[in-house]
């Protein structure tokens, strides 16, 4: 491992930030500890980091905040929420700011660990591809995505689709099932054939017309199925679920 891979804990807990420390210098990283939101900003300023654990519930400054004076500085900035502590809002607002994650205290080491070699690796973030024939839920999607540092391509038509799944190989696919000529269930079979560790996220505004495509489309491996307006809470929710390689719940 590269001995250059520099680590920001940000805890106010003192016996955590050590134990992490602890941890990950003796799997070789370089790690810094930053005991508030305030500190943590000047060190930020200083020098980058390849990743940065961020507490969400400090006192003074909130991870929150602290998380989007951060991004100001290094907006390519890899961060990672910590809690022990339910804060939904907080959670959400932190996510649809960019953070890479959350994860729940008492920590996995080993987890913590696998996080920081895969945010090391990944590179840029995932590639999305929205197929919609609809502009404005194109427009509105991948200008979310974009801001949470997603590669986003669109597609208006399942042909359009299918000729950017031959030239790149996307993370995921968000389809809409009415879509013109082929509809959104023949277009995520072919894109599938092509490439099938792409997950797909589905939608569609027509709950009753659309069931018996959205049935097909889940019985053949997509990820879900969202109901229009979409809410986008939910949506970046279920993203961050496949960038953290968890499968949905049977």
């Amino acid at each position: 491992m590269e001995q250059e891979t520099s680590v920001l804990i940000v805890d106010d807990d003192e016996s955590l930030c050590k134990s992490m420390a602890m941890i990950l210098r003796h799997k070789g990283y370089d790690v810094s500890i930053a005991m508030d939101g305030t500190k943590a900003i000047e060190m930020v300023t200083q020098r980058p980091f390849d990743m940065v654990f961020l507490d969400i519930k400090m006192p003074f400054m909130d991870g929150v905040e602290a998380h989007r004076r951060i991004k100001s500085i290094r907006p390519d900035a890899v961060v990672m929420m910590m809690t022990a502590f339910s804060v939904d809002d907080m959670i959400k607002q932190a996510l649809r700011e960019g953070a890479y994650g959350i994860m729940y205290k008492p920590l996995d080491m080993a987890q913590v660990i696998d996080i920081v070699e895969k945010a090391r690796s990944s590179g840029e973030g995932m590639m999305v591809l929205i197929i919609d024939d609809d502009p404005s839920t194109c427009t509105t999607l991948k200008n979310i995505l974009v801001k949470m540092k997603y590669r986003v391509e669109v597609a208006n038509t399942g042909e359009e689709a299918i000729a950017a799944a031959k030239m790149d190989d996307h993370d995921v696919l968000i389809i809409d099932m009415k879509l013109p000529t082929i509809n959104g269930l023949e277009t995520y079979l072919a894109i599938k054939e092509l490439r099938p560790e792409t997950v797909a996220i589905i939608m569609t505004a027509y709950r009753q017309e659309m069931s018996e495509l959205v049935d097909q489309a889940l019985q053949n491996s997509a990820y879900t199925c969202l109901y229009k307006p979409i809410d986008m809470d939910q949506l970046l929710d279920i993203i961050n679920r496949i960038r953290g390689g968890q499968r949905k719940a049977n």
